[in-house]
């Protein structure tokens, strides 16, 4: 291995053009590097850098996507995506982190150290995908993450504007020699329309379920995309697209992550009583249902409610091609207890509970033939084994019995439609679309499967969110001593209670979570549950109060 490849004098010229801000400190988590857009641009800039460094060690194209998701529009962020679209190993978190943070002078010295540890062939070609959401600030950073790319000798492609999914399945079909599908926008709008339409050409298409669907896009990349994508669709599939970006700011009072959060209808969608609504979050990787009830209330179907309709459609086909493949549905704690009590006792579909973080509950769902996952968010997808997938196309081709044949063929489409890389509001969409149409299945007889638990979140502030240390899945805590019994002894006054605290990843903060029979007394137990970390994890500021919204 030669460290004179990297021309280092090269490097720490551009580097001075992307000067690191002082006292920005800034870690790499599952959403990668998010803060605010003028902080970005030496971040940026490494990114690119330690991209051509992976891409060179896994031999394979890397992908960097410039976005911040659902936060606000001033924000910006970026991410790296591995070979098969999957998010970046952890070992290069630490990799990253350590990077960025470094100061000009110690630049060469974590660039060796990282090719050292990785065992980094200098000589080998790197190629890079970029794309990035449409924030104001994302073109000029996108920019900087080609100046890292180029200043060490690697090669791009740059996609321009697509969702974070989208970026993912072109990772997906470059790594794969186009099996998973072809690498443009195009070959992404074909492969899940034409499993779309084949999916549903048997349904009725003036049946209940097939009224149109009012889609709030957050002003994001997703309004564009689906503009884009609606020629390919069938005419029978109507859709209608709010929050486009012509008026109002990225993600602020709508989308998928302000409606979970604040169960609020968002704003700019006029709507009746039972009409399908869905909202993007802004980047288009998460995705939530709602409706407006008979009292005008919100009746959303989040990502728990998702994930037993999929997953609930998923068994049925199964039994009918006489498969017997292992299927899952992986949760993490805050999945609402119904849903997992309804797929445990009335689907029979073994439930399995991860840490936060869709990094575990993707690695979870690859133990199964088939994973079932989704955050309550509204992120989530399906990843099925090669031998699963190769036996369900097989058995679509050579099936002699119609009926299984059938099965098998639809389970096929389904593969086809569903982007396994991860969650993709625009894929997940479409999926839940056409089991509604198959089922004949209204919005309300969806949400009618199950009743979810009334339940509240609150935040509780303290000095140091490290004296919380939890185990079983972020269900219990181990640490402050006394906390976890005081829990226990607090949900054993409620019906059908549940309660977990753990700290936030990114600030000083407990999260409260609890359910219970009625939503009085889960405001009530998660107030006293508040409390209690108030009093036992080193709460500053005034204690909690009963006003929980």
């Amino acid at each position: 291995m030669q460290f004179a490849e990297m021309d280092f004098e090269a490097i720490t010229n551009y580097s001075k053009l992307h000067a690191k801000p002082p006292g920005v400190f800034l870690q790499y988590g599952t959403a990668g590097f998010r803060t605010k857009a003028e902080n970005l641009d030496h971040t940026m800039f490494c990114m690119g850098l330690l991209a051509v460094l992976r891409s060179k060690q896994t031999k394979a194209t890397i992908g960097v996507m410039v976005t911040a998701s659902h936060n606000p529009e001033e924000d910006n962020g970026v991410k790296l995506i591995d070979p098969l679209g999957e998010m970046l190993a952890p070992t290069w978190e630490d990799h990253a982190t350590r990077l960025v943070n470094a100061e000009e002078r110690e630049l060469q010295h974590v660039l060796t150290d990282i090719c050292k540890k990785e065992d980094v062939t200098l000589q080998q070609e790197a190629f890079i995908v970029i794309g990035r959401d449409t924030r104001p600030s994302s073109k000029k950073l996108s920019q900087s993450v080609t100046d890292g790319i180029s200043v060490l000798g690697g090669q791009y492609h740059d996609y321009g504007l697509v969702t974070t999914p989208q970026l993912h399945y072109m990772v997906r079909c470059r790594n794969t020699d186009g099996i998973y599908g072809t690498a443009t926008v195009q070959g992404y709008y074909e492969k899940l329309s034409n499993a779309f339409v084949e999916l549903t050409k048997e349904t009725n298409h003036q049946s209940r379920s097939r009224t149109a669907l009012k889609i709030d896009c957050a002003n994001g990349i997703g309004a564009l995309k689906l503009k884009e994508m609606e020629p390919y669709l069938p005419k029978y599939f109507v859709m209608h697209r709010y929050n486009v970006g012509s008026k109002g700011k990225l993600n602020h009072l709508c989308g998928a992550d302000f409606v979970k959060v604040h169960q609020k209808f968002p704003v700019g969608l006029e709507m009746k009583p039972g009409e399908r609504c869905c909202s993007f979050d802004g980047d288009a990787d998460r995705i939530v249902y709602f409706c407006e009830d008979a009292a005008e209330c919100l009746c959303l179907l989040d990502g728990d409610k998702i994930a037993t309709l999929i997953s609930t459609f998923l068994k049925e086909l199964l039994d009918k091609a006489g498969q017997t493949l292992t299927l899952a549905v992986i949760q993490t704690a805050y999945a609402n207890g119904s849903s997992t009590r309804y797929l445990k006792e009335t689907v029979k579909v073994p439930v399995h509970c991860v840490k936060t973080g869709v990094k575990h509950l993707h690695h979870k769902a690859q133990e199964f033939d088939i994973g079932v996952y989704f955050e309550a968010n509204g992120h989530g997808t399906v990843v099925f084994s090669k031998a699963a997938e190769e036996k369900i196309r097989n058995q679509a081709k050579e099936e002699k019995d119609p009926q299984k044949r059938e099965a098998a063929k639809m389970l096929e489409n389904t593969i086809d439609l569903i982007n396994q890389a991860v969650g993709d509001a625009i894929s997940d969409m479409l999926v839940v679309e056409a089991i509604l149409a198959l089922k004949d299945f209204t919005i309300q007889e969806w949400d009618a499967l199950y009743v979810d638990l009334p339940n509240r979140q609150l935040k509780v502030k303290v000095a140091d969110r490290r004296v919380i240390d939890t185990t079983d899945a972020e269900r219990r805590a181990v640490t402050p001593p006394g906390l976890q019994e005081r829990i226990d002894r607090l949900t054993k006054q409620f019906q059908l209670a549940r309660a977990f605290v753990r700290p936030s990843g990114t600030e000083d903060v407990v999260r409260v979570y609890a359910e219970a029979n009625t939503q009085e007394n889960a405001d009530r137990l998660a107030h006293e549950v508040s409390l209690a970390v108030y009093h036992l994890a080193g709460g500053v500021g005034e204690p909690p109060t009963t006003e929980v919204r």
